[in-house]
């Protein structure tokens, strides 16, 4: 059978990313524009600006994945891009583009689902086997999926209110952590002792689904409390407290997932799969004890958003002929 070539478009927040994929495993280009230095005087992700960034900056990075791969266009075999989850007008600059291409270029186009390209991450590092059980965890979701077979999504758990990464960035600001907080709060855990009582909510809970907002309350109040008394906040110990208390939670439902569905693979996915204690953690579940369940962990650089996981998840779609018409819409709410 032919290799296939596939153009992929990632623009569902603050990250333009093109990548080019040959037969859903080898990345030819990956290239990411992240807009981290204009939001960070905001504290966070301002949808205005990302989308003003996404419009600038798609035609040059689409030219440079290009470039890289040293293919044209017409060497494409079809047009892939994230439909949704995400901000909407982030999420149609990436579709106006991609559909323009599929348009004037005669190619197919192909949507796919953001949260899909996080499990699918895992493929450009080693063959999914299934059934298999995966993790996502990033700002916007944290959700346990079930995968009897290629394509087929069964979420069993997801967070009840905030998203793990939500909880990392609003914790971060709190401690004045640069953004994105995530990041620096996992470096400062790694400094403190885990000294402050942080609820693990929904941890004794028969069901796979997660609390954060909890977490991030009890924090917000023992920070004011402090301040309210002129007492001072050990950040790194809070920091580590924390980042304890997610970890834990994280670990007691991946866990109870194992042992309620079958698996050959665990797959971790989404930013917040960067986070080092998460890794460490479920690195040591899985060998301790599901050592017959394969483990696969993307490097850092495939846990952010990027294009080459849309183009990793759309290749089956492309064999199978899911193809999208040219009148689909953004869906910033778009389930798995």
């Amino acid at each position: 059978m032919s290799q296939s070539l596939i153009l992929a478009i990632e623009s569902s927040c603050d990250e333009t990313s093109v990548a080019i994929i040959r037969d859903g495993r080898d990345i030819l280009a990956n290239v990411v524009a992240s807009q981290i230095k204009s939001h960070m005087r905001f504290g966070g992700v301002v949808p205005e600006v990302a989308s003003r960034h996404h419009v600038e900056q798609i035609t040059q990075v689409i030219d440079f994945a290009l470039d890289k791969a040293d293919l044209s266009l017409e060497e494409i075999d079809a047009i892939a891009v994230t439909q949704g989850p995400g901000l909407v007008g982030a999420l149609l600059v990436g579709l106006t583009a991609a559909k323009t291409l599929a348009y004037i270029y005669d190619k197919p186009l192909i949507a796919v689902n953001h949260l899909a390209g996080h499990i699918y991450a895992n493929q450009l590092i080693q063959p999914l086997k299934f059934p298999l059980l995966a993790l996502i965890v990033s700002g916007g979701h944290t959700e346990l999926v079930h995968m009897e077979a290629d394509g087929q999504f069964q979420v069993v758990g997801e967070t009840q209110d905030d998203a793990v990464g939500e909880a990392y960035d609003k914790v971060g600001r709190l401690l004045n952590l640069p953004y994105p907080a995530g990041k620096y709060l996992d470096q400062l855990s790694q400094t403190g002792q885990a000294s402050y009582d942080v609820p693990r909510a929904m941890i004794h809970e028969d069901n796979l689904d997660f609390s954060f907002s909890g977490m991030k309350s009890a924090i917000m109040n023992l920070v004011h409390n402090a301040q309210q008394r002129g007492e001072s906040v050990i950040a790194a110990d809070l920091a580590t407290s924390f980042q304890e208390a997610v970890v834990e939670v994280i670990v007691t439902k991946t866990r109870k997932a194992l042992n309620q569905y079958p698996a050959q693979q665990f797959l971790l996915a989404g930013g917040v799969a960067a986070n080092s204690a998460i890794r460490q953690a479920l690195t040591d579940l899985i060998a301790n004890e599901f050592p017959h369940i394969q483990l696969c962990i993307p490097p850092l650089s495939l846990c952010g958003d990027n294009a080459a996981m849309i183009g990793a998840a759309a290749h089956s779609l492309y064999l199978s002929g899911h193809y999208a018409d040219l009148d689909i819409n953004a869906k910033p709410g778009l389930m798995l």
